[in-house]
């Protein structure tokens, strides 16, 4: 298998005209992740602190720890897909199981005598953001797949087409090419100077279409805390966090027609389009927090997350193969498969930033209410350098908005055995609502304190419609997803 690195312009045209919305949004989004405890209460902690994951939403929650603590959780991810592409529709179910956090937090009480009472300190790693998922949609179409390399190939050269190596042309060359090396296209005259061309799928036709979608991978993110309490009025702290992209996405489309060739023309009658994409890379962020206790049963927590600065890598291979056929015969595939991996130069992504304010109610040592709201500025998302992305910038300057989170927990102690539930809510990023949906969630867990060690579990349950767009231009129909997300979360802590 050969490796071409392929300059920045060539990259440019490659991102530009793919689903860049979608993967600067991968990154800007993140699952309900980390400890047992956390996901039981939907993650509404960003004014209770004392809690591995509660770190990562607000920096100041490690000084409500009373002892140092270790610990780690393991998460069975389950997903269920349900699309619906022009009436038909498909169920997909995918499950991992991963390690979705590990970290421990140090307390160090101040000299006898000082207003700065606690310091603690902390580092916890967490999977942000599980890739792994699958979707199989399938449907008959009255548009053809061909209009997708047609939409390409117009304007482009034949000589580009029938004369240059894949690796030398453009993105958009590119998909030209493939379709004319696999004669699902031709040109409308045989000079080389010819840049018009028509599809050579059968017009008219019902197409009969299957999209099969799978990614693998993770989001990972490593803290690293420092906090400081101040009597028992108030803490801040502050996390510096490294994150780290391993990303894996294969796309399969298959189409038939139902055309009754009558002809001696050679048409074609089927094809399979496949595309590998493989993303890595890291990224930086800061985030701020505070606490504040002005009574005994009241607290009020506020956090600053920075955006997320990555620099990313992308690799691709693609492929195309179509079998034609007239009255009399079908011929053997005609196959453009290339055989090599294009590297493209790296690029950086800056994610949302978001703003959390929280309260909670704490009624002795028998239980506690929280409510958390999260804004998060999607607008701001940007592909860099914005010299070469102006375009798509504004593209998501135009498409995305704010958009608001809301959570709601609550646990009640029965001696050592912990009880507990949440809520969440989150807005689509999508100005239209609809592209990605607002997402609805709920949980519940116990947990049990056997002194030096806890044990916690947690069940969280999510639910979101979106749009996915197979392809770009050309063929831009979509399927209707309906994501159910079940996950099961076992935590053990250690006091120190």
């Amino acid at each position: 298998m050969k490796k071409y690195i392929l300059n920045l312009t060539l990259f440019c045209s490659f991102f530009s005209f793919g689903q860049n919305i979608n993967d600067a949004l991968r990154y800007s989004q993140s699952d309900l992740g980390g400890t047992a405890r956390f996901n039981s209460m939907s993650g509404a902690f960003g004014a209770l602190g004392g809690d591995l994951s509660a770190i990562s939403l607000n920096p100041a929650g490690s000084t409500v720890f009373a002892n140092n603590q270790a610990g780690f959780s393991l998460r069975s991810f389950n997903v269920n897909n349900k699309s619906n592409y022009f009436g038909t529709v498909n169920s997909e179910l995918e499950n991992s199981i991963d390690l979705n956090q590990a970290g421990a937090v140090f307390v160090f009480e101040s000299a006898e005598g000082s207003d700065w009472s606690k310091i603690a300190i902390g580092i916890n790693y967490e999977s942000t953001a599980n890739f792994d998922n699958s979707v199989f949609s399938s449907g008959t179409n009255r548009n053809s797949v061909a209009n997708y390399f047609t939409s390409y190939a117009n304007g482009v050269p034949l000589d580009y087409l029938s004369n240059y190596f894949f690796d030398e042309l453009t993105y958009n060359e590119q998909q030209g090419f493939l379709g004319y090396q696999a004669y699902v296209i031709n040109p409308a005259t045989n000079s080389a100077s010819n840049t018009e061309y028509y599809s050579n799928v059968p017009a008219g036709a019902n197409y009969y279409q299957e999209n099969e979608y799978v990614s693998t991978g993770f989001n990972g993110k490593i803290t690293f805390n420092g906090a400081v309490k101040y009597k028992d009025i108030f803490s801040i702290g502050i996390n510096l966090n490294s994150h780290f992209v391993d990303y894996t996405q294969s796309t399969s489309f298959y189409e038939r027609n139902d055309f009754n060739n009558t002809s001696t023309d050679y048409l074609v009658k089927r094809l399979r389009f496949n595309n590998e994409l493989y993303t890595y890379g890291s990224g930086f962020s800061v985030q701020v927090g505070t606490i504040i206790k002005p009574i005994k049963e009241i607290r009020l927590g506020l956090a600053y997350q920075s955006p997320t600065w990555y620099k990313l890598n992308d690799e691709t291979r693609q492929s195309l193969a179509a079998v034609s056929g007239n009255v009399n015969e079908e011929l053997i595939p005609d196959v453009a498969d290339p055989n090599i991996t294009l590297i493209y130069e790296p690029y950086k992504v800056r994610t949302a930033g978001s703003i959390s304010g929280s309260i909670a109610y704490v009624f002795g040592k028998k239980g506690l209410f929280s409510f958390d709201y999260i804004m998060k500025n999607h607008e701001d998302i940007q592909l860099k350098p914005n010299s070469d992305f102006a375009g798509e910038n504004a593209y998501i300057a135009s498409v995305l908005t704010n958009s608001s989170e809301y959570r709601l927990g609550a646990e009640y102690k029965i001696k050592n055995l912990s009880l507990r539930g949440g809520y969440r809510f989150e807005e689509s990023p999508y100005k239209n609502g609809r592209t990605i949906g607002d997402l609805t969630g709920y949980s519940g867990g116990l947990g049990y304190n056997f002194g030096k060690t806890k044990v916690d579990a947690a069940y969280s349950y999510s639910q979101r419609f979106y749009d996915q767009q197979f392809f770009s231009q050309g063929l831009t129909d979509y399927s209707t997803v309906n994501a159910k997300n079940h996950n099961v979360t076992v935590s053990v802590l250690f006091e120190l």
